[in-house]
């Protein structure tokens, strides 16, 4: 199984939406992405526009259709509707996404930085993954690396977890004893994950730099989902350099 490349564009959005018009494009950058090789384009669109906005979304998917590629569309899908943002469900409803990737994201949160804990009750969440299956998407929810009750995740109805990889990159940093126990904290809750029946996907702050590391450490990853350190390397390399590149390092993992 090679694990597959999903592109977050979001960062595209934040340069053009700092400025205003429609420039620089996400959706020509998602053309690149896809030309160069990447597997599938991801976005989160977050109740306040700040990124990605309702109508990327919309823009977007007939994109990803034409390439045959996958749309993974983020966010909370308890975050309420309101003006310039229909909600999670309704966008998912419009544009029918391949996989959906639920977060537990509060509105003010500059990003994600963690997942869902499945202490409190599970129908909730259950009765949103139900909502989005129902469309026909997959879904993934984030969850943090050694959760205990990741396999929780397969209660509620959720096919894959995707794991919060921030930490691992700090440990990547540190080195040493600090990233041996982290990677194996993130192989171990893999196991768990898969042990019930999970797929597993991973994001955030993963980068040409870690990437092989993590995947060597981790089983049978499904997918890596990366946007920021890609589009700021991108600024230097070009878009079809940097994905050309992230695809090696994926390559490089399985050898």
């Amino acid at each position: 199984m090679t694990t597959k490349l999903s592109v977050n564009v979001n960062k595209i959005a934040v340069l053009r939406n700092s400025r205003g018009g429609t420039l620089p494009s996400a959706v020509e950058a998602a053309r690149t992405c896809l030309r160069a090789g990447a597997n599938g384009i991801t976005v989160h669109p977050r109740p306040d526009a700040r990124h990605i906005r309702s109508d990327d979304v919309y823009d977007l998917a007939p994109i990803c259709a034409s390439f045959g590629v996958e749309f993974n569309i983020e966010g909370n899908p308890f975050a309420p509707a309101r003006a310039g943002y229909p909600g999670l469900l309704a966008l998912c409803e419009t544009v029918r996404p391949a996989q959906v990737t639920l977060v537990p994201d509060s509105d003010g949160q500059l990003t994600s930085d963690h997942g869902f804990s499945f202490e409190d009750a599970l129908e909730p969440l259950a009765a949103q993954v139900a909502s989005f299956k129902a469309l026909g998407a997959r879904v993934s929810v984030f969850v943090n690396v050694g959760n205990p009750l990741v396999a929780r995740a397969r209660d509620v109805g959720a096919d894959r977890v995707e794991l919060y990889t921030g930490p691992f990159a700090e440990a990547f940093l540190a080195g040493g004893e600090t990233l041996a126990n982290y990677l194996h904290a993130c192989a171990e809750t893999a196991q768990l994950a898969q042990a019930a029946g999970l797929g597993v996907n991973a994001g955030h702050d993963l980068d040409q730099v870690n990437l092989t590391a993590f995947l060597r450490a981790v089983p049978a990853v499904r997918e890596v989902s990366i946007g920021h350190a890609l589009i700021s390397e991108a600024l230097y390399d070009g878009l079809e350099t940097t994905v050309a590149n992230y695809l090696a390092a994926i390559k490089k993992a399985a050898c």
